[in-house]
């Protein structure tokens, strides 16, 4: 007991956030927000399948789940750079991600699905997963050693890791590991760190990506599927470079630009602003979206 008295509340809650207790998890399922999103806000309202079509159950809690809730912008909202200026194309969006995009040209594609990944695992409280890999190849940055107080350091070609700050597993604190994140990892990294599709059947939460320099990535966050064919349809969400707001994609070779994609068996996977060559499907290590 003496000890316990001796520690910092700061530690203590950094302790409580190792250990998995609901004390530290943010109040609400999307921290950025002071409260839950309208139902008519959200992506899974906005969007009806397609005709013929039905949205694939997926359990409580899950990361498609989640996915489904995301809040979105008024439609017709256009989308922002991070200096505040609006982007060059405006028609390649179907709805705007309400989530801040800082203002620094980090959040670009990669950096936008490990912070909708990191989000959903920091709302669940499971801070000891959040972890990514930087472009070096180097130990995977843990967002735990960071709430222990621990920076990364450039030494060379690796990152170091050591104790230069106090512990602190807020959600302040939390963005400012993703920052560090975007500097470090990217298309080349995460890439390597997803597992290949080798079925070529999508599920929510999977990414699109190839990897390079430089290089794009989509996350599939929502995935609809007719019940007699079997054929899936789903919907994409990016940011792009510069760093921009997330939105939702439209189809770039559909007559309405409807935004439900198909993705087609060993053919090149087109976008409105980047073509991935086949077999660019990815899923995370820990399964698809359903946990």
């Amino acid at each position: 007991m003496q000890v316990i008295r001796q520690m910092s509340a700061a530690t203590l809650v950094v302790m409580a956030a190792l250990a998995g207790t609901s004390g530290v998890a943010p109040a609400g399922q999307y921290a950025w927000r002071s409260e839950m999103p309208a139902e008519s806000d959200q992506l899974g309202r906005r969007f009806a399948p397609p005709e013929g079509f039905v949205r694939i159950p997926v359990p409580e809690g899950s990361f498609a789940a989640w996915l489904r809730g995301l809040p979105l912008k008024p439609d017709g909202t256009s989308v922002l750079l991070h200096t505040g200026a609006p982007k060059w194309r405006q028609d390649v969006h179907a709805a705007v991600i309400d989530i801040d995009t800082g203002t620094r040209d980090l959040q670009q594609c990669a950096d936008a699905v490990m912070r909708l990944r990191a989000e959903w695992q920091f709302a669940r409280g499971e801070i000891r997963r959040i972890a990514f890999n930087d472009t070096g190849g180097s130990k995977p940055m843990q967002f735990s050693r960071w709430a222990a107080g621990e920076r990364p350091r450039a030494e060379g070609r690796a990152l170091v890791w050591a104790k230069r700050s106090s512990p602190d597993a807020s959600y302040a604190s939390f963005r400012r590991y993703m920052d560090t994140v975007f500097t470090w990892a990217g298309t080349h990294s995460l890439e390597r760190e997803l597992l290949p599709v080798r079925d070529g059947r999508v599920e929510i939460g999977d990414v699109i990506i190839k990897g390079g320099f430089p290089g794009h990535a989509v996350l599939v966050a929502d995935v609809a599927e007719h019940p007699t064919t079997g054929e899936r349809r789903f919907l994409l969400i990016q940011s792009f470079m510069p760093a921009q707001d997330m939105h939702v994609l439209k189809g770039r070779d559909t007559p309405d630009g409807s935004p439900w994609f198909r993705l087609g068996p060993d053919q090149p996977f087109v976008t409105p602003e980047w073509i991935f060559p086949p077999g660019s499907l990815r899923r995370w290590p820990s399964g698809t979206g359903q946990g």
